[in-house]
C-alpha cells in the first residue's frame, strides 16, 4: 500500500529514477538502485511507489503532458508554417531543459513500452507528434514557404532526430539556454529548407 508523499518528496524520488533509468535503462535499473540514489531503503520506495514500473509511467506522463501543452499551445496560435516550427523546435528544447532525463528515457524505451497497455498513450502520442510536424511541413510546402521538392517525411525525421539528440549532450544551466540553442538549430535547418527567393 502506497501513501502519498509531498509533492516535493515524490518529485525528488521521480527525478532520481529518471536520472538513473536515462542512465542504466529501464530493464537494468533496480528499485534498490533507485533507492539508494535517493539515500533511502529499497523498501522505503515503496511506501510512496508500488512499482518500478509506476514510477517510469509517472515520469514519461508528465513530460508528454507538459510537452503537448505546448506543442497545442503552439498549434493553436495560428502561426504561419515557418513560425510554428520555429516554435515546436524551441518548446522541445524548452521540454528537453525541464525534462532531459525522460527525453532520454523516451528515446531509449519507447518503442518496447508502447507495446504494454499501460503505456499505449506513447504510441498514441508519437502519432500525434508526427501529424503535427508532417502536417505543418506539408503546409509549409503548399504556401510556398518550403521549396516544392521537399521531402516532407525525411525532413520530419531529420529535425526531429537533430532536435531531441540533444538531450544526450545537454545540460540545465549550461552556456546556452534552450532559447539559443533552439535559434542556432532553426538557423542551420530553415536556411536549407526555405524557399529560395
Amino acid at each position: 500500500m502506497t501513501a502519498p508523499a509531498s509533492p516535493e518528496r515524490r518529485r525528488e524520488l521521480l527525478n532520481t529514477a529518471a536520472e538513473v533509468f536515462a542512465a542504466q535503462g529501464y530493464n537494468a535499473t533496480t528499485v534498490r538502485r533507485i533507492a539508494d540514489e535517493a539515500g533511502m531503503l529499497a523498501g522505503s520506495l515503496y511506501y510512496h511507489f508500488d512499482s518500478k514500473e509506476s514510477m517510469l509511467d509517472e515520469i514519461l506522463s508528465t513530460f508528454l503532458t507538459e510537452l503537448w501543452d505546448g506543442y497545442d499551445a503552439v498549434l493553436a496560435a495560428g502561426l504561419g508554417p515557418r513560425g510554428t516550427i520555429e516554435a515546436l523546435v524551441t518548446e522541445s528544447f524548452r521540454e528537453i531543459d525541464r525534462h532531459r532525463a525522460a527525453v532520454a528515457i523516451y528515446q531509449k524505451e519507447a518503442r518496447h513500452l508502447a507495446d504494454q497497455p499501460r503505456f499505449g498513450y506513447l504510441a498514441d502520442s508519437q502519432q500525434k507528434f508526427e501529424k503535427a510536424w508532417l502536417g505543418t511541413l506539408e503546409r509549409g510546402v503548399a504556401d510556398g514557404v518550403f521549396r516544392a521538392d521537399l521531402d516532407v517525411r525525411l525532413t520530419y525525421r531529420f529535425v526531429r532526430d537533430t532536435v531531441w539528440v540533444a538531450a544526450s549532450w545537454y545540460r540545465p544551466g549550461g552556456l546556452h539556454s534552450p532559447e539559443e540553442i533552439a535559434g542556432q538549430y532553426l538557423s542551420m535547418v530553415l536556411d536549407g529548407i526555405a524557399e529560395r527567393g
